[in-house]
């Protein structure tokens, strides 16, 4: 007595069907499962014995093996326990026969036989409709999350027993299609605003260049001066997600296990983790690597608050997945990649008291406290951060003046404007963002008038600037010019550029 299913299984964000192959014959009972299964894979005996028997079947007194093909994969995840259950009851004759090429089964099973639902059910989707499974039978819970793509069919069921009637044709299941759309039209309402913050017009033009071009950006400045409030605004201007970048954010949290609306994510990530946190919560790991913070600030904002706080260490992983755009996690049974397309913005004290070169409070801190607070951020990491602003406390009229200040959708409009020029100029190129281009595309798109190219040779022979960052300032330059909308870049856009980097010499230097 034999049976073959197909579930599937997840490496990282791929998605790899598995064959389900069930065999029932003569000898002492015993129940094996066969295939390279991990330990939740292996606990999925009892499960499935336990469920099949409560679910009032009987469980064989056979010899049961279950072979997980392909055998050389690795296979994690209580996803594969319905499957298992249904090809033992196959292999008895309690299913009927059925075409189960085009049919995939996802689900955990209760003692009861209730179908709990599981982690990563999106990004597996997305394999099947991309190897030609065009329906799917998963756990009721996880039918919104699934119903996103509208090319699968999806068949959402609660317990085993409904799941055995369908397929026997007792019991009809509709398949389900999610009410929820996805309009890039849409408006996304915020809690908060850019007309919150008074004074401070230096800084809130700096996230609007840094929103216009995805450009990293550095806040300097004492407490109190609205730094972090500034940069918690910073998600209120950015461009809404587009579909296709909606569908990778929410593979990510759905693998991770975070995805709280069990459908799709319209909103940008803004993720900002704790000051203790370690290397490998950042960039993710564990025993079956998940995707860390900076994963899940993918096509979002990475905010570390009071970022000298940090170990050095935990900082410096920070340097390749911003470099690179994805993060690569090796261990003893995995190599798996996650995505890590993400602004990060940062925010720091000039000095250990904060007070450095406030004109209200005197600092308190030696000059060799100061220097080693200031080497917590290492030259190469400071070097891949675009913009350095440097912000000052708001004085009392500032907070007391009535005028009218921009709300986020008015620089939003600008962003908006300026990234879509980018998406015009870089179109087939995989290039989505000025932060994004490389050098032999700097030399393409970031044409200088006679006095811009005069102004940036003196810059850089007077403040040394290396190679990364003369790029760097050529890249927001390019960014300021369309918000502007000129095609080469003036005198003015340069000068703008050159004082985001000013404050390298002044703390750095």
């Amino acid at each position: 007595m034999y049976s073959k299913l197909n579930t599937c299984i997840l490496h990282g964000l791929d998605g790899h069907i598995i064959e389900v192959e069930t065999d029932l014959s003569r000898g002492m009972p015993v129940f094996n499962i066969v295939g390279l299964p991990d330990t939740s894979i292996k606990e999925s005996k009892e499960r499935v014995r336990t469920a099949i028997k409560n679910s009032g079947y009987e469980f064989p007194l056979s010899r049961i093996t279950v072979n997980l093909a392909p055998a050389n994969l690795r296979k994690e995840g209580s996803q594969l326990d319905l499957a298992i259950a249904l090809g033992i009851l196959q292999a008895m004759g309690i299913v009927e026969e059925f075409n189960n090429k085009d049919i995939a089964f996802i689900g955990e099973l209760s003692l009861d036989g209730r179908l709990n639902p599981v982690e990563g059910v999106l990004p597996m989707v997305i394999a099947m409709r991309n190897l030609n499974i065009n329906r799917c039978l998963l756990p009721y819970d996880n039918r919104d999350e699934a119903a996103v793509i509208e090319d699968m069919e999806i068949i959402p069921a609660k317990n085993l027993n409904q799941v055995v009637n369908y397929l026997n044709g007792e019991e009809e299941i509709s398949p389900y299609k999610t009410n929820i759309s996805f309009n890039d039209e849409d408006d996304i309402e915020f809690d908060v605003d850019f007309s919150d913050i008074m004074g401070q017009e230096t800084l809130k033009r700096a996230l609007e260049v840094a929103a216009a071009g995805s450009h990293n950006i550095l806040i300097l400045g004492p407490p109190g001066a609205g730094k972090t409030m500034a940069a918690r605004r910073l998600p209120t201007i950015l461009p809404k997600l587009s579909f296709e970048e909606a569908i990778e954010v929410t593979k990510i949290y759905s693998i991770a296990g975070l995805l709280q609306s069990k459908a799709l994510i319209k909103n940008r990530p803004f993720r900002a983790p704790h000051h203790t946190a370690s290397a490998v919560s950042l960039i993710g790991g564990g025993r079956i690597p998940k995707p860390g913070e900076v994963s899940l600030a993918h096509h979002g904002v990475l905010f570390l608050d009071e970022i000298l706080e940090f170990r050095k260490e935990a900082l410096e992983v920070l340097r390749q997945p911003m470099e690179d755009e994805v993060v690569t996690i090796s261990r003893a049974n995995a190599t798996l990649s996650y995505p890590s397309k993400f602004m990060l913005v940062a925010s720091m004290n000039p000095c250990p008291c904060g007070y450095y070169g406030d004109p209200f409070h005197e600092c308190t801190c030696s000059q060799s406290s100061i220097e080693r607070y200031l080497g917590k951020l290492s030259n190469p990491l400071l070097d891949r951060i675009d913009i350095h602003i440097e912000v000052s406390p708001v004085a009392y009229n500032e907070l007391r003046e009535e005028k009218n200040v921009q709300s986020s959708k008015d620089i939003r409009a600008r962003v908006e404007k300026a990234r879509e020029i980018q998406l015009d100029r870089y179109k087939n190129k995989k290039i989505y963002s000025n932060s994004q281009l490389r050098p032999k595309d700097i030399k393409k798109y970031c044409k200088l008038s006679e006095n811009a190219e005069t102004l940036l040779r003196t810059a850089f022979k007077k403040y040394r600037f290396s190679a990364r960052t003369y790029d760097k300032i050529l890249k927001v330059s390019r960014t300021i010019a369309d918000l502007d909308n000129e095609e080469v870049i003036l005198e003015k856009h340069v000068l703008e550029a050159i004082r985001y980097r000013s404050l390298d010499n002044k703390y750095w230097g």
